[in-house]
């Protein structure tokens, strides 16, 4: 179907917001200008929302195949075209994990069957993301892999790193990490700092995660490999980003909102939607996170969105699962807390949706300009109302921001130029 979006705005250089019709054809943004002539298209009118590239999620889980009783493909995409979000990446913590040729062409094709948004799915690093076997980098690339990763357990040995580095660079794809030594963390539940003393539960260090950043900096500089820090957290995290960027090392990094916004000071009480890996941290690490996307140190957001049951976030502060989701509240948080506070521009947080981490990853999405795939994200700047988790296309509802009264919340989505959500209030 061809479209032609009438009543939007769009973002300029200078920060205003100007009024802009999109044509839509085949798919692809044919014409962007006032007053568009209308040809034979199906109108969509905007009212006077903002339209912007399609946000771009690098970082979510979406527990399919083997935790499908959390998230689906399907459940999980319709969440992200709920959040604004066009195309995801999707980690390979799942049963089995994508760590063959033969899983990944199964999950190529699963997608292709139930997918609302593009979804590009990462490969294991090592086989079953055991830290130990290296999997065929060559094999999982040709049948779809992303990048490789075995988030959710960061890689122990540093020759079995410095090996997966090389083999990426060979192939120009990236090595994606969730930096964590696992003999620093001490069995902890949450970050190593009043909140755990107070409540006397086991906490994890700082160190626990910026000393496998500085190794790794040091691999990917010898293999020459471009080297990825996942959900980034803590001030001496940054630093080492910042002085690796400095130093020439391809070294990039992302943050989530809930890092942003968050620091175990605000944990309220023994509530396991606060529990997540990395934890939140302390009030130092959450000004340095932030100083650091202001700087450039870390290139784009990403949300991490991480479903679990309410059974499972039942289990107590120590025995929970880490995560929580976040595709549904990622902008209207970010602009609330942010924009609206004047901290960072509303053209700042488009572009670490958008064009900051399709530069990254060098993908050819997150542009809204003529010959660009219409991924169209529509946005209502001026949408008040209360989080509240029922209203979720996920499956999962565990968040900390229940209740949290946010403005600017996406209404509309097209993925390669079709509709794909639709709040019911655009469109008419």
């Amino acid at each position: 179907m061809n479209y032609i979006i009438k009543n939007g705005k769009i973002l300029a250089g200078n920060g205003k917001q100007m009024q802009a019709d999109i044509r839509i054809h085949n798919g692809v943004i044919k014409e962007i200008g006032e007053q568009l002539e209308i040809y034979d298209e199906t109108i969509f009118d905007a009212n006077g929302s903002l339209l912007t590239p399609g946000f771009i999620d690098l970082h979510i889980h979406l527990r399919e195949p083997g935790g499908e009783h959390k998230e689906t493909i399907e459940t999980g995409t319709m969440a992200a075209a709920k959040g604004g979000f066009t195309t995801v990446a999707c980690m390979p913590n799942t049963k089995p994990v994508p760590d063959t040729p033969e899983q990944m062409q199964w999950l190529m094709n699963r997608i292709e069957e139930t997918a609302h948004v593009k979804v590009l799915p990462y490969a294991a690093i090592t086989k079953g993301q055991l830290g130990e076997e290296l999997t065929n980098f060559a094999g999982l690339k040709e049948n779809g892999a992303f990048a490789f990763t075995d988030d959710g357990v960061g890689v122990q040995t540093a020759s079995t790193m410095f090996e997966a580095m090389k083999r990426a660079a060979a192939l120009n794809m990236a090595v994606v990490a969730h930096c964590e030594d696992n003999s620093l963390i001490y069995g902890g539940a949450v970050h190593e700092g009043d909140f755990s003393k107070k409540h006397d539960i086991p906490g994890i260090p700082s160190v626990c995660e910026s000393v496998h950043i500085a190794r790794d900096i040091l691999l990917a500089e010898a293999a020459g490999c471009h080297y990825h820090v996942c959900h980034i957290s803590t001030k001496e995290s940054v630093r080492l980003v910042r002085d690796a960027k400095r130093a020439g090392i391809h070294v990039t990094a992302e943050v989530t909102p809930h890092h942003l916004l968050l620091c175990d000071e605000d944990i309220p009480s023994l509530d396991t939607n606060y529990k997540m890996n990395p934890p939140l941290r302390g009030k130092e690490d959450r000004e340095a996170l932030l100083e650091g996307l202001l700087d450039g140190t870390i290139d784009f957001i990403a949300t991490d969105h991480a479903p679990h049951t309410s059974e499972e976030k039942s289990k107590g502060m120590s025995s929970a699962p880490f995560g929580i989701v976040g595709l549904e509240t990622a902008f209207p948080l970010l602009y609330t807390h942010f924009v609206e506070k004047g901290i960072f521009t509303l053209n700042q947080l488009v572009d670490w949706l958008t064009i900051a981490p399709a530069k990254a990853f060098q993908l050819s999405s997150g542009r809204l300009e003529v010959g660009a795939a219409a991924d169209i994200t529509l946005i209502n700047l001026e949408k008040e109302k209360d989080i509240n988790p029922l209203e979720f296309e996920s499956k999962g509802k565990n968040t900390p921001f229940t209740g949290w009264h946010c403005k600017g919340w996406p209404v509309a989505t097209f993925v390669d130029g079709e509709s794909k959500w639709n709040d019911g209030g655009a469109g008419k």
